[in-house]
Parts: structure tokens; sequence; C-alpha cells
């Protein structure tokens, strides 16, 4: 993207909840992680194209006896602070008692410290957490069920429309080329540490439902 873009990325790590602010304040340019694209956040900002779809989904350790996400009920839960994964887990769970951190680190950190039942982000991220971990990650669980599915989008500042437009042509190159499905592959494919399954989506739109 910045190479199309001539020029040097800077990259500057946020708060989740403190995204989108910076964003509009002018103290980035970008938002490029795990930024997922709802109607809501239309009213803030703009989105390039879906670029990943996934879902949250919840982590658990195989010692605590959870296998469904109905089982979370009354128990303490974790997430990062601002994100949608709190309001995905208390649709599907409305007794459950969430506990947010600034980060997704501090979180995990907190499941892995015994704070809470359960730990919930994007699937993608979850996996990548576990991985981390190394043989301590076959300590750990993922539950199957879904609480919603997540298109994530770069976000952009309004009315920035060239910048959006030279985003979204880069997306549609790489469509295009064959680069996104290499790149896929290389990141998140069978042959990668996480091993998801075959791509789905594709770079081409950026509309959303919901």
């Amino acid at each position: 993207m910045a190479k199309k873009l001539g020029v040097k990325p800077v990259f500057k790590q946020l708060a989740v909840a403190a995204r989108i602010p910076e964003l509009q304040q002018g103290h980035v340019d970008v938002l490029a992680a795990s930024l997922t694209h709802n109607k809501e956040r239309e009213a803030q900002i703009d989105f390039g194209l879906t670029h990943f779809v996934t879902g949250s989904k919840v982590l658990v350790k195989k010692s605590s006896g959870i296998q469904n996400v109905s089982d979370l009920a009354g128990k303490k839960v974790l997430t990062v602070k601002g994100g949608t994964q709190e309001p995905n887990l208390l649709r599907a769970v409305p007794t459950a008692e969430v506990v947010t951190f600034e980060n997704t680190q501090q979180a995990f950190q907190a499941l892995q410290q015994g704070k809470g039942i359960a730990y919930v982000n994007d699937e993608s991220s979850l996996y990548n957490d576990v991985a981390k971990l190394g043989a301590k990650g076959g300590d750990y669980l993922i539950l199957p069920q879904n609480l919603n599915v997540e298109p994530l989008a770069l976000g952009i500042r309004k009315g920035e429309t060239a910048l959006k437009k030279a985003i979204d042509d880069t997306l549609r190159g790489l469509e295009a080329s064959g680069d996104a499905e290499k790149l896929y592959e290389k990141w998140w494919g069978a042959q990668s540490k996480l091993k998801f399954a075959k791509r789905t989506f594709r770079f081409e739109s950026d509309k959303v439902n919901g």
C-alpha cells in the first residue's frame, strides 16, 4: 500500500478504543489493524474494501470444562475495551460478566493468569495468540461457535477520497494479479502456522450488512 502511494510507512500502536478518535484528529492517516467495518462506524469514518473476513470467538483453557458459548452464562469473560467483542458476546450471553482491558495482550495474559474463564477476540487473533504459546497452546481450546461475522477493512478519515481510491485500487490490483490469494496462503493458509481453511472472500466490496 505504501509503495503504491510512494511513501514510507510509519507505524503507531494504539489502544483499541483510541483508534477512531486518533484517526479523526489527524494523528494517524490510516487504521490498519483488525478494524471491523460496520454501519455504526460508517457514521464516523470511511472504509476501504473488505480485505479479511473473520468472526469473534471464545478461547478457554481446556481444564475449564467450557464447551459451548452458552456455558459462559454468569461467568467472568475477558476482552479488549472499545472493540466489537463485548457487545457481540452480550448479545449471545446477556448474563456474562465482561471484564475489559486496554489491549488484547493484557486480556490474553489475564486468561493465562486465571482472572477469567474465557477470552473473546476475533478468530484470527486467537489462533495467533495460541500459536505463540508453543507446546502450551495445547492447553487451550477455541470454541467452535462464531459470535458474529467480522468484515475487516482499513479505516480512512471522512473526505479522504483520493486516499480511499488509492487503497481500493491497490487491493483490487492484488486480487486481479493473484497476489491476494498468495498472501492469504502465506499468512493464514494450510502451510502457515495458523492453518485456516481456504479463502472464501475477495477484495471487491466496501459494503456491509450491519
